[in-house]
């Protein structure tokens, strides 16, 4: 998945560079909001697929280093696109800081819930039991 998004990142970007050829006027921090975009899809789908895996902790670390991957292989290629460091793209550092932490937090609630699920379909509660008034 993370290999899918970098691929939709180089297509876009390298979209914006026949348009911007082309005559096109394409803001210089197009490839920052590219690479933000796709962070954001992979963290979006990519929570919602931990639910469907067969051992969540392998997945949740193999996930994470995905996604460290995909933002580093984004940055550096918005970087190769632009020109423009992550600190001279104005916001887009305080956009991957908040879309690592909304991935971390959409993770774990995934996870959570898994652990609920699965918690209910083992059915390991006790019922409530039904209390008979004692009659004097």
């Amino acid at each position: 998945m993370a290999a899918l998004c970098l691929g939709g990142v180089l297509v876009v970007n390298l979209l914006a560079k026949l348009l911007q050829i082309s005559g096109m006027q394409v803001t210089p921090r197009f490839p920052w909001m590219a690479a933000a975009a796709f962070l954001l899809l992979f963290s979006i789908f990519n929570s919602v697929a931990s639910l469907f895996a067969a051992d969540g902790v392998k997945y949740w670390g193999r996930s994470i280093y995905s996604f460290l991957g995909l933002a580093l292989g984004s940055g550096l290629m918005a970087y190769a696109f632009s020109s423009l460091s992550i600190g001279e793209a104005g916001s887009y550092r305080w956009i991957f800081v908040v879309l690592t932490f909304g991935y971390l937090v959409f993770i774990s609630i995934m996870n959570i819930a898994r652990r609920i699920v699965e918690f209910a379909q083992r059915e390991e509660w006790s019922h409530p039991r039904i209390r008979q008034k004692k009659r004097r």
